[in-house]
């Protein structure tokens, strides 16, 4: 019997007054270390950090914290946009479904241009292909080659068909719905599916409406928890476990292997992208000795951007998946990436080198609201 300590309930998609603690009832998965770090990496900021084991599902760190204090809600209640994170997964659907391939090339002169909309985009080389589009985090890719699934009309019938075979891989990665993770307060998050755009946008759309979900914005929110998940289904080559946090549970749902729509072949490329980001793209704050696999997201937002990271390691033999989310972080560089790192370290190595421990203290003394 599941015993929460619960205060407060959701309210308009936001946290109530109050604070929602993790499971009091034992043993459960979470690692103590991972768990000390987290909390003290947290250490005035509004976020969440969650770590999973691939091999089984089970949830080793859940960190969060709010103005509050620790708010379990934050990473399994309150879905927000992905931001860039978001493009592994829609790198898997386009390489499934033909719409790429690893060598498909576009053109990014610093951002997209259409009419009135105007996309930035990160400083690097053009044309690029899939892997270095993944590592550098180029917008004008994934824009591009979502909205050219969404009107493509030699694949599928038409829009209708595309964005619902869209949402069918992403559901199929642990996205939009609950998982049924047993904690209670969880969330899904939306998927924009054909029914909610023709309502959205009374019938009047196509994919240049919607482009921006392909790098993780506009119809599209993820929870932490989905966001950590995704990263375990990429490390594992297309399935995962249910997450779960109670130690030795005999629950069928949580010890049931689920395999998603993506072909095989498609994950290796994505996977080589996520090594390159963390070689020589948009995550090199955390190279190190041993083979990372990372992409970053900033997630636009009024103020200053929200900060994000997802990731799994070692790359060949995968013993842990993190995500983070800062909000209010900046770049996912900026913050939640330094995080991953460190989480990583600490789970794989059992502590932090010195030099990654004095790291963890500035990060640590670090106020975000």
């Amino acid at each position: 019997m599941k015993r929460l300590i619960l205060w407060g309930i959701m309210i308009g998609g936001s946290l109530g007054a109050l604070c929602q603690q993790l499971p009091k009832d034992g043993p459960l998965t979470i690692r103590p270390i991972l768990q000390r770090l987290g909390e003290q990496l947290l250490t005035g900021k509004t976020g969440s950090i969650v770590a999973i084991n691939p091999a089984n599902g089970e949830i080793l760190c859940i960190a969060t914290n709010t103005p509050k204090g620790s708010d379990v809600r934050l990473a399994i209640g309150k879905p927000q946009a992905p931001g860039s994170t978001f493009k592994t997964a829609q790198a898997l659907t386009l390489l499934s479904e033909g719409i790429v391939t690893p060598a498909t090339q576009v053109v990014c002169n610093n951002g997209v241009t259409d009419e009135n909309i105007k996309v930035g985009c990160h400083q690097h080389r053009s044309p690029l292909a899939l892997k270095d589009a993944l590592a550098k985090s180029c917008n004008t890719w994934f824009l591009m080659t979502f909205a050219s699934m969404i009107n493509d009309d030699f694949i599928y019938n038409d829009k209708t068909e595309a964005i619902n075979t869209w949402r069918s891989y992403m559901q199929s990665m642990g996205l939009g719905g609950p998982m049924h993770i047993d904690i209670e307060g969880e969330q899904g998050g939306l998927l924009a599916g054909a029914d909610y755009l023709n309502r959205r946008y009374k019938n009047n759309w196509d994919g240049k409406t919607i482009w921006w979900a392909g790098m993780g914005q506009g119809d599209v929110t993820c929870t932490p928890l989905q966001l950590c998940n995704l990263a375990v289904t990429i490390a594992n080559r297309g399935w995962y476990y249910v997450p779960h946090i109670h130690q030795g549970t005999k629950n069928q749902r949580y010890l049931t292997k689920r395999w998603t729509k993506v072909k095989e072949s498609a994950y290796l490329p994505v996977i080589e992208g996520m090594k390159m980001a963390v070689e020589n793209g948009t995550a090199t704050c955390i190279r190190t000795t041993y083979p990372i696999c990372g992409k970053t997201g900033t997630v636009e937002n009024p103020g200053k951007d929200h900060s994000a990271f997802i990731g799994f390691a070692p790359m060949s033999e995968p013993k842990i998946a993190v995500s983070v989310y800062i909000e209010h972080g900046g770049f996912g560089a900026d913050m939640a990436a330094p995080i991953a790192g460190l989480i990583i370290e600490a789970y794989l190595k059992g502590k932090l080198s010195p030099p990654s421990a004095t790291k963890a203290k500035k990060i640590a003394a670090q106020k975000i609201r």
